[in-house]
């Protein structure tokens, strides 16, 4: 079994260019080099539109000229949609409002997913690696939009799938933390605990990190904990190698 290590920063935008830029470093410095991707948000909350911002857009592309894989993530990262049974609780319980494909109608999300490929694409001169809804939240609406997209790879909390065909390339839940509130930061740093202890027979191994870790110190170094735990015995890799 060849196991790897997958490593992403979300919510990349003009909105979080500094908590972009330390982020990255900081992977860089425990990685070895630029081995992690970017989940790119093409207009975070509808008040940052990085089709605007030409430093922005200069940065992101030498950012995957340097080897950092893009993922176009939502289109504003920002759900208004009203919600009832499961899609609600989800839509209350498993993020702060910010769940925007859990409601779209496959029309809406197919337009906002080509939008979003087209800018990023155009930006970066090269293809995105794939698609990752906002909190990883996906409806039917946006599950039959995506199986039409044209994205090699989408990703949510438990698995990365091939959106054409639903073929599952690797499984098993993402590491990642929460710094809204005390609570749910003291249960995202037992389960990074708990993970360093467990997942280590899984052939794939997610890492997400977000702007918000960096205000919490301990959430930082727990995430250098977790990224140790697993880089020395795993190879670092890259989201497209789950395609060969």
């Amino acid at each position: 079994m060849h196991k790897r290590l997958l490593v992403s920063i979300h919510d990349v935008g003009p909105r979080f260019l500094t908590e972009t830029e330390q982020l990255a470093d900081r992977l860089a410095n425990r990685l070895g080099g630029n081995r992690f991707a970017m989940l790119v948000v093409p207009n975070h909350w509808g008040e940052s539109p990085l089709a605007d911002n030409t430093a922005f857009s200069a940065r992101l592309r030498q950012w995957a000229a340097d080897g950092v894989e893009m993922f176009v993530h939502g289109c504003f990262h920002r759900d208004e949609a009203a919600h009832l049974g499961m899609a609600g609780f989800k839509a209350r319980h498993m993020t702060a409002g910010e769940g925007e494909f859990l409601g779209l109608s496959a029309a809406e999300a197919a337009r906002r997913m080509t939008e979003g490929k087209t800018l990023i694409e155009d930006i970066i001169g090269a293809p995105v690696a794939g698609f990752v809804a906002p909190a990883w939240l996906y409806g039917p609406g946006a599950m039959e939009a995506l199986a039409k997209s044209g994205f090699a790879l989408a990703e949510d909390h438990m698995r990365v799938w091939r959106p054409a065909s639903g073929a599952t390339l690797a499984r098993g839940p993402v590491i990642t933390w929460a710094s809204r509130t005390a609570f749910r930061t003291a249960s995202s740093l037992a389960f990074a605990a708990l993970a360093r202890a467990t997942l280590h027979p899984l052939e794939t191994v997610r890492i997400a990190v977000h702007p918000g870790d960096l205000g919490k110190a301990e959430i930082l170094t727990s995430i250098d904990r977790t990224i140790d735990a697993f880089s020395s015995k795993r190879t670092i890799s890259r989201y497209s190698a789950l395609l060969a």
